[in-house]
């Protein structure tokens, strides 16, 4: 895999009026199934983030799934075993991660399973913590 993204960059990709819509988009649909990928725990965070929101931004279940569909027809899902995600969870812990903090470095174990050569986020200084393993294949979209 060449490049993984996150939820943030997802999001900004799925919403056409997010400030980082357009730098989203255009890296999403620079890369073919084989070369990209997201963690399963995105589609989760999509779909809260989505449905969840309030007013006109708010998504109904149904066009969320539409979207979550269009991802995973566009993107390798990548998940961890039960394993893999206790292995995670305990070296992230050695490394001083607590709090919600755990969920970007789910998502970076999940980058270094496909051997993501890139993991794009908005959230950099949130990657970056998480150790040069992690923190050194992060960029933006923009990047």
């Amino acid at each position: 895999m060449k490049a993984f993204f996150d939820t943030s960059v997802l999001v900004a990709a799925l919403v056409a009026h997010h400030q980082f819509h357009r730098p989203s988009i255009e890296l999403l649909i620079r890369f073919e199934k084989n070369e990209a990928c997201c963690g399963a725990h995105s589609m989760a965070e999509i779909f809260a983030t989505l449905t969840g929101r309030t007013g006109r931004d708010r998504v109904g279940a149904d066009e969320a799934i539409l979207f979550l569909r269009s991802l995973q027809e566009r993107l390798t899902i990548v998940g961890l075993s039960e394993r893999e995600y206790l292995a995670a969870i305990e070296a992230s812990a050695g490394e001083g991660v607590a709090g919600g903090t755990i969920y970007d470095a789910i998502l970076g174990h999940c980058a270094l399973k496909a051997r993501a050569q890139t993991i794009y986020t908005w959230n950099i200084g949130d990657f970056k913590r998480l150790g040069a393993a992690i923190g050194g294949r992060t960029r933006t979209p923009s990047d």
